[in-house]
């Protein structure tokens, strides 16, 4: 079910919003439960027990690390959580694209079955996978209430397309949040800006790129052309869902995270990544970049650090070598600009900064776009006059 299906905003939404605010405050988090479940059910209700499956063992593994005694124990109990967590959104999202890179090397044929990716697997598992870490490191308290953890994972405004909401930040709003007009009117205003994005521009936009992009020949003006309407596409698309999700999210009395602040002013590639899914960043840099030792490390062991950082970036939007390589395009260029061109860039004047910056960003969006490496490569090869 989409944010823009006549479905949800004629249907769904009201008698969700309605229900909700008719109820006593101790039954809210049961409604919103029973409500994004049912969201998710909408379109996969296969999946809805995986979803379920994912809480329980949660639930139960948060426990579990936070009743035990010894520090050795509960890192037993951390690496079991986080490697099923990881072994079941690598089965469902990666195991085919494994079995046929294997088969293209492999001297004999793996038969395998595509399976259906889950909507939403990425988020509520990065999601459980933030609960876990914390509460081992004593940020946060264990959850004991089953409904308030499931209405974490499953909350259904942000469950699709992010931003990716740790716990730490809704801890106490699973409890305490207070609603009110003024913040139902802001959540309407976010939400409707938010469809507005979506609807009346990235489709719009979206549909000259497809054209584009189904030319058997094009100039060079058109093949950029095609990367410039991609790369605003992609940005209110992606903005467009997140600025709903924040609406909605005050809606119903939460606050989530910014996840987009302008990202197309920024004059460097690393400043665009301050400003790009804010929430994917953050939790990367939480969760991967930190514990692997950051920048506090020496130079090569930092240029690891970022290389697996952005290795995992690029998996993670999915299963194909073109985002891989996606994510070390931009490694690439933040290695650059942190150990060479950092100096030579403030030194430029502000719109050459900002061209540069665009430049690595639509190539980046025409690798991120097209699957079929060939394709792309022969894309770009249009792009800089060849053929």
């Amino acid at each position: 079910m989409l944010f823009s299906s006549l479905v949800f905003l004629f249907t769904f939404l009201p008698i969700t919003l309605l229900v909700y605010y008719l109820v006593p405050r101790k039954v809210k988090n049961v409604v919103l439960l029973i409500a994004s479940l049912i969201f998710y059910a909408w379109g996969e209700p296969v999946y809805i027990f995986l979803m379920l499956i994912s809480i329980l063992f949660n639930y139960f593994c948060g426990m579990d690390i936070a009743l035990k005694a010894g520090r050795k124990s509960q890192v037993r109990s951390l690496i079991f959580t986080i490697v099923v967590n990881l072994f079941i959104l690598g089965f469902f999202k990666y195991y085919g694209f494994i079995v046929t890179n294997l088969n293209a090397i492999l001297p004999f044929y793996i038969p395998y079955r595509k399976l259906e990716l889950p909507i939403g697997i990425s988020f509520y598992t990065f999601q459980t996978l933030s609960y876990i870490i914390d509460v081992y490191r004593g940020n946060v308290d264990v959850q004991v209430n089953l409904i308030d953890f499931g209405t974490y994972v499953t909350m259904f405004p942000q469950l699709i397309a992010g931003p990716i909401v740790q716990y730490a930040d809704v801890e106490r709003q699973l409890r305490e949040r207070k609603e009110s007009l003024t913040k139902f009117g802001y959540g309407a205003w976010f939400f409707v800006i938010g469809l507005a994005k979506k609807v009346l521009l990235a489709n719009t936009i979206g549909s000259i790129y497809e054209n584009i992009a189904a030319m058997d020949g094009m100039s060079v003006v058109t093949a950029w052309l095609g990367c410039l309407a991609y790369t605003f596409q992609i940005y209110f698309d992606f903005s467009g869902y997140s600025d709903m999700a924040v609406g909605l999210g005050k809606m119903f009395g939460f606050e989530f995270m910014q996840n987009f602040n302008y990202p197309y002013i920024s004059k460097s590639v690393t400043e665009f990544w301050r400003r790009w899914h804010i929430s994917l960043g953050s939790w990367f840099r939480e969760y991967v970049y930190i514990p692997l030792g950051g920048n506090r490390v020496t130079v090569p062991r930092h240029l690891l650090n970022l290389l697996i950082v952005w290795f995992l970036t690029g998996l993670w939007h999915g299963a194909s070598w073109n985002f891989i390589l996606w994510g070390l395009h931009f490694f690439v260029w933040l290695m650059l600009e942190k150990y060479l061109l950092r100096d030579f860039l403030q030194k430029l004047p502000s719109w050459l900064r900002h061209f540069y910056t665009l430049a690595v960003v639509f190539v980046g969006w025409g690798v991120f776009a097209m699957e079929d490496l060939t394709v792309c490569a022969g894309y770009f090869k249009t792009c800089f006059g060849s053929g």
